[in-house]
């Protein structure tokens, strides 16, 4: 297993520096060839920090700004469960319903033909679905054809594109399997539902309320000078468009919940860094962005709850990455070495990559911090690398560490010399003395990211550091509101 040690080091190599939050990704964004890229921070539930690298679009010289939106890949799944969960909270269906009887067919994996499959299973990649040999096939019909094909042509046996391998040999509801056709077939029972077309249902129903004028159907944008366009090795890869508006695609004879994936509700909405972090105010806050609920908090707890966690012999953990999946939402248990946004922070969210792209979308409702992150690819010789600390891409442990180390200090933590009134804590030195009235359990750190100490201290009671060098404190007074300390 992997250690700590190079997102510690590399963070405390930050603080030494005297960087600034905008000079570090910069850095980040050298090191790493990005061609642009944006990122959001969130502290105490609202928007602290936002920093733009590079180009949208290289080859025209338009840098990324507020406005850029890019294609976010796979976060869209998380956006369109949100989807699916107003309709939830209409009473359209109960979560472990059978999907069979909205889609209009039977939906059965063929070696468990008595076993339904559910939309919790749908929405917690437990369905036993995967994407085999037929999707990729489908998904280019679905694009060249009109009307597209119906999705049962896919996931039957008898259907004209199905392919034996896009089911597991795993029952439903035992194995995880991160799959995008999971997200086709949710998107077409959305269809089903609401009567609507996906992107239709979505833009209503979600994103404008949300304040996203971004969508998952490119007609909908006003302003394509400023859709990132994705590069690998500089090569544009998606949405290489010149600021023109491609021609629209004929829907005269499109059938709402016949075929979703059209609007790509797995990996195509298109978001600026900004309109993500509304989503993100909105799960901190309980459903709630600007005013309006948008979700019920029992939806909330109900997306961030768990569903599944891997236990070694239960499912696909890509490399380390999925430990724990909710209802669309990708749980995050810092376990050292695999799933680590912040050490020693429990997270949720979505991640995503495609065409060049990486995007992130994680928050901590227990201190009220989150982040968005969006680059829209990489320079020839800039290929993204694996982590050395965690099952992230090097990128977004350096982008996670800037942040860390510049973002989210100010916004949870305590100085030293100084008295936080509303924690009761008073931090001096290499001490910390708590007058909160009930205890405060410490978990301690040391600059390589080792365990070395855990107290409890009673009111009153004064921890003194008996180790030299800086060190990183996880303090918990069991208010729900831990929070994070730097000894110098």
């Amino acid at each position: 297993m992997r250690v700590l040690f190079f997102l510690v080091c590399h963070t405390l190599a930050l603080a030494a520096s005297g960087q600034t939050l905008s000079s570090a990704l910069q850095q980040v964004a050298s090191n790493n060839g990005l061609v642009g890229m944006s990122v959001v921070a969130i502290c105490n539930g609202q928007v602290s920090d936002v920093v733009h690298t590079g180009y949208g679009d290289l080859q025209r010289g338009i840098p990324v700004e507020d406005s850029t939106r890019y294609r976010i890949a796979s976060i869209s799944k998380l956006v369109t469960a949100i989807g699916l969960m107003k309709l939830h909270e209409q009473s359209a269906f109960g979560l472990d319903d059978d999907v069979s009887t909205a889609l209009g067919f039977t939906l059965r994996n063929p070696s468990f033909p008595n076993t339904p499959i559910t939309y919790r299973m749908l929405l917690s990649h437990q369905s036993s679905l995967q994407d085999g040999s037929g999707y990729g096939p489908f998904l280019s019909a679905t694009y060249a054809s009109a009307p597209p094909p119906p999705i049962a042509q896919l996931v039957t046996p008898a259907g004209a594109w199905y392919t034996a391998d896009l089911w597991r040999t795993e029952a439903p509801g035992t194995w995880f399997a991160y799959s995008n056709l999971n997200y086709g077939i949710l998107g077409t029972l959305i269809e089903a539902h609401s009567g609507l077309r996906f992107d239709v249902f979505m833009r209503q129903q979600v994103l404008l309320p949300l304040g996203i004028h971004g969508s998952y159907n490119i007609q909908d944008l006003n302003d394509l000078d400023h859709l990132a366009v994705l590069y690998r090795n500089n090569n544009p890869q998606v949405d290489d468009l010149g600021g023109i508006m491609p021609t629209p695609p004929d829907l005269s004879q499109y059938a709402p919940g016949s075929n979703g994936l059209f609007f790509a509700p797995q990996g195509g909405l298109r978001a600026s860094g900004l309109e993500l972090g509304n989503v993100v105010l909105m799960l901190l806050q309980n459903g709630v962005w600007n005013g309006t609920q948008i979700l019920q908090p029992t939806s909330v707890a109900s997306m961030l709850g768990n569903e599944w966690t891997y236990n070694g012999n239960n499912g696909d953990d890509y490399y380390g990455l999925f430990r724990s999946w909710g209802l669309g939402v990708h749980r995050i248990t810092a376990q050292p070495g695999f799933d680590v946004v912040l050490p020693g922070t429990a997270m949720f969210g979505h991640a995503g990559e495609a065409y060049g792209l990486i995007s992130d979308l994680y928050l901590d409702p227990a201190s009220g911090q989150g982040l968005v992150f969006l680059t829209n690819g990489y320079a020839p010789g800039y290929a993204y690398q694996f982590g050395q600390s965690s099952a992230f891409y090097s990128v977004e442990e350096e982008v996670y560490a800037a942040l860390d180390t510049h973002a989210f200090p100010a916004c949870n933590t305590v100085g030293t010399g100084t008295t936080d009134t509303a924690r009761e804590l008073v931090v001096h030195d290499r001490s910390i003395t708590w007058h909160g009235k009930g205890g405060l359990h410490l978990r301690v750190y040391d600059g390589l990211g080792r365990a070395i100490d855990a107290s409890w201290m009673g009111p009153g009671m004064t921890w003194q550091a008996s180790w030299s060098g800086p060190l990183f404190i996880l303090a918990d007074p069991g208010t729900g509101d831990p929070f994070r300390l730097r000894l110098p």
